[in-house]
């Protein structure tokens, strides 16, 4: 089951958050499906008849961002791209919240990185498989 359809991230200054989210939504393999002066969208949209895919938007907010335990995790088909959104988002000028590495205190295969995005914003890619 696929439990969200949709999330938005607010970020207050776009020109910043273009590259470091182009980056790692590529590394996940999420296309860019937009990008305008005030949201950038990744991914797709559901619809009558694909109901499976989920969708982010991030868009222009001046609201502060505060630090707390919040954070968006996003489905890693493999480990390689769990350590590519790392080293993408790093490289991309987000900060490292969490090396690639197993989280065996949520399951044994639980593999995943953690970012800070240039905003402030928390970010995680996991994948759940031993062998990918």
């Amino acid at each position: 089951m696929q439990l969200l359809d949709h999330v938005s991230i607010g970020v207050p200054d776009l020109d910043a958050a273009r590259p470091f989210y182009d980056a790692i939504m590529n590394a996940l393999g999420a296309l860019k499906v937009y990008d305008r002066p005030n949201a950038l969208g990744y991914g797709e949209r559901c619809d009558a008849g694909e109901t499976q895919s989920s969708y982010l938007s991030i868009y222009l907010d001046a609201s502060a961002i505060e630090p707390n335990k919040r954070h968006w995790c996003f489905k890693a088909a493999t480990r390689s791209q769990v350590d590519a959104f790392h080293a993408a988002g790093v490289a991309a000028g987000g900060r490292t919240d969490g090396d690639p590495g197993l989280r065996p205190h949520y399951h044994a295969d639980y593999y995943a990185a953690f970012l800070i995005d240039p905003a402030g914003n928390r970010l995680e890619a996991v994948c759940h498989t031993a062998s990918a």
